[in-house]
């Protein structure tokens, strides 16, 4: 069998691949081992409440996903998330602190919330504002994350706020996070200002006056982000076609490339790695034994999700805030909670309370392991510790992610620049995915767009 082009992986990367391949009239053949769409993408809905099992929301200020929503027809169901009730709190020492007011990520931008916080002491206080008076310094290689905040406002800062906050997106570890990779703004910003609070405050000030209203941090669709996956689905139709089957082995053939999956052989004239990276290193071994090696250290975290719905009766009191982070320093499992009907309107009804709760990440994918009752022990244990639920819920979804997070290491500007190069070398095969240029929703609908424009 023949076909113009073969997308490894059926998740919101693959899928916006075929789907803008179809809006040029080329055919497509997805190629996915699992039994659905849609990768961590999964909705379910239990009593009227509407759950995520994987992200549950893009950011805003990525337009590729709100774009291709649009081009769905789905303009219509896009929510955002309740700004106006934001508030994220984080443990220390076994207390819910608030974030304070005017925090960007964990650059700080108004003085008397960061005098008043208890979250950082006096001496990371005074940092922070001799931070101010940081001269421009150039770039002059990669370093982590941690390191980086550290040198402009301290180890507390790096323990309180960068590692909970970057551990709630990557599940990683900001002492072996990339700052060129995971925080390039701030990189810019440290070159043209030196203080990052100073170059905050003066990009924001240039920026042009807008007397609309601000848009949300987040948005979704309201009855979840499946309806994405399934409008995707739908609209590919016919041009697009899905064989449920695993792919192993990538090689090239006069025409093109010839892929092994189920032990029969399928040849195509392009092929679009739109998989986990250490899945495409295992496929193109034989093609490029250095493209796999590169691939394949890509390191990748695990994650957990899991939803607890509770009668709002059964609760001393409604929780406040969109959730709360748990630094390591806290010694706990629980990694971070969000209270999804704060969060989000329409997902749950006034009588009931959803707690979603994330576990795993690189220093815990052993959890991954435990029962489902084990799982609900440590949930449980936890949430009453720390926000005094005491109840018990109604209902409980675990949904575990093995190896489903890219890491940006330190060094991985370096290794994409080489994979980048490799690829040039063979034409005809594309990477798209979240292991390369951005982990979200936005960035993987963006890549698989650019490798179907590619062909």
């Amino acid at each position: 069998m023949v076909v113009r082009v073969a997308i490894v992986g059926g998740g919101i990367s693959g899928l916006s691949t075929a789907f803008y391949l179809t809006r040029r009239g080329i055919p497509s053949t997805i190629l996915e081992s699992r039994p659905r769409l849609g990768g961590v993408i999964a909705t379910e809905s239990v009593e009227g409440c509407t759950l995520e099992a994987g992200p549950d929301s893009f950011l805003s200020t990525k337009p590729a996903a709100l774009e291709l929503i649009r081009e769905l027809g789905l303009a219509g169901e896009v929510i955002g998330s309740n700004d106006f009730s934001r508030k994220t709190y984080v443990l220390k020492r076994g207390r819910l602190v608030p974030l304070p007011e005017g925090l960007m990520m964990m650059v700080p931008t108004k003085i008397v919330p960061l005098l008043r916080t208890p979250l950082v002491g006096w001496g990371t206080k005074a940092r922070m504002g001799l931070e101010w008076l940081r001269p421009p310094k150039p770039h002059t290689g990669d370093q982590s994350v941690a390191e980086f905040i550290e040198q402009h406002y301290g180890a507390e800062t790096v323990d309180y706020l960068a590692e909970p906050l970057l551990s709630g997106i990557y599940g990683g570890d900001p002492r072996q996070l990339s700052v060129t990779s995971v925080l390039p703004r701030f990189v810019t910003l440290a070159q043209r200002y030196g203080s990052l609070t100073r170059g905050v405050l003066a990009e924001r000030a240039k920026a042009a006056p807008n007397h609309a209203a601000p848009a949300p941090l987040f948005r979704t669709l309201k009855g979840g982000l499946e309806q994405m996956v399934r409008a995707v689905a739908e609209a590919m139709q016919p041009c697009a076609t899905v064989r449920q089957t695993r792919v192993e082995a990538v090689e090239r053939a006069d025409s093109g490339f010839r892929l092994r999956a189920d032990g029969d052989w399928l040849a195509a004239e392009h092929v679009v790695l739109a998989c986990e990276a250490h899945s495409a290193a295992r496929l193109v071994k034989s093609t490029d034994a250095r493209l796999a090696e590169l691939l394949a250290g890509i390191p990748y975290s695990s994650a957990m999700t899991v939803a607890l719905g509770y009668d709002a009766k059964d609760l001393s009191a409604r929780p406040s805030g969109h959730g709360f982070l748990v630094p390591k320093k806290e010694h706990r499992r629980l990694m971070a909670c969000t209270w999804v009907g704060e969060k989000f309107s329409y997902r749950v009804p006034e009588d009931k309370v959803v707690a979603r709760c994330f576990l795993g990440g690189m220093d815990d994918a052993a959890v991954l392991g435990e029962s489902d009752e084990a799982v609900n022990q440590i949930v449980a244990r936890d949430l009453r510790e720390i926000a005094g639920i005491a109840a018990a819920p109604r209902f409980v979804r675990i949904h575990r992610w093995p190896l489903a997070m890219a890491q940006y290491t330190v060094g991985h500007p370096q290794r994409l620049a080489e994979i980048q190069a490799r690829m040039k070398a063979i034409p005809g095969l594309q990477l798209a995915g979240n292991a390369y240029e951005g982990i979200g929703i936005p960035d993987c609908i963006r890549l698989g767009k650019r490798a179907a424009e590619a062909i």
